[in-house]
């Protein structure tokens, strides 16, 4: 059982996989790096399991994430627990580690944090359909995803939908798609995100092709993205709050008028009683409801 696990055990495997190597979790930790190799051992004679890849950096196994999250949340809530008994040390910032995709950082997903002062934030951007995979190894506390089941450990509720719109530069709309859409799309240069992004070719899949052309740009930020394609790179897939001013003004054109990708958000988080992460989970969540579609 969880309660069972020596807490020093616990606490020098996460400084392991923090530090990255056993002798920086020895200095870091102020003992040898003999202790803590034996700590590590110990606890993995304890859980059955082996914990750790021994690379560099050393990495956790499955298992070891489990005790890494734990670790993480353990953490979490001792700093809560001083900060409300006043105890030595409880000035210390609170910090908060949130995974969050790139289109949400660029548009609703700021403002959320300015509701909550006196909290620091350490965001990770990643995509969506990966944040939570951060969640599962401890690495954040909660996440913007497009996963509705529950990580093991977490707490789920839905945001609401991001809409992405097809859209391109009007010259590159006509240069290039001028005639059927399903018929040309396919062969126009895109603008993507990074490897990960599937938006535009889910987009070509829903007209009945394949995929996008092989003639793609990649533009791994979201304001980049955006500017990308009103230059004229290529055409993308913009959300609808980024597009909107640039269609007002004609520098976009929607390609497609009746057909969208709508992407479902869900806020993810330790299932822990932190004041932090509920106020957090609130501001967030009454932002999305504001900024998606319902």
């Amino acid at each position: 059982m969880m309660t069972e696990l020596p807490l020093d055990q616990v606490r020098t495997l996460l400084a392991v996989v923090d530090e990255g190597t056993f002798d920086a979790a020895a200095a870091a930790l102020h003992v040898t790096p003999s202790a803590v190799s034996q700590r590590v051992k110990a606890l993995e004679q304890r859980t059955g399991r082996v914990l750790l890849q021994r690379t560099k950096p050393v990495r956790p196994t499955d298992s070891g994430a489990v005790l890494v999250r734990f670790a993480r949340q353990l953490a979490r809530l001792e700093r809560d627990a001083r900060g409300e008994l006043g105890l030595s040390g409880a000035g210390e910032p609170t910090r908060v580690s949130v995974a969050v995709n790139a289109d949400s950082l660029a548009t609703w997903f700021l403002p959320a944090l300015t509701r909550v002062p006196g909290l620091c934030f350490e965001l990770h951007r990643e995509d969506e359909s990966h944040t939570a995979a951060l969640l599962r190894e401890g690495l954040v506390m909660a996440a913007v995803t497009t996963l509705p089941d529950p990580v093991p450990g977490c707490t789920v509720r839905p945001l609401g939908r991001m809409r992405y719109l097809p859209v391109a530069a009007p010259e590159f709309a006509e240069r290039q798609l001028a005639g059927p859409l399903p018929e040309l799309l396919p062969a126009a240069p895109v603008v993507v995100f990074d490897r990960k992004d599937d938006f535009q070719d889910a987009f070509v899949r829903r007209l009945g092709r394949g995929a996008a052309s092989p003639l793609r740009h990649y533009v791994p930020t979201s304001e980049g993205f955006v500017a990308a394609v009103a230059a004229g790179l290529g055409w993308g897939m913009v959300p609808e709050s980024q597009a909107g001013p640039l269609l007002a003004e004609g520098r976009l054109k929607v390609l497609a008028p009746r057909t969208w990708v709508d992407v479902t958000l869900y806020w993810q988080q330790w299932r822990l009683d932190s004041p932090a992460l509920a106020a957090l989970a609130d501001a967030v969540t009454a932002t999305a409801a504001q900024a998606l579609r319902g």
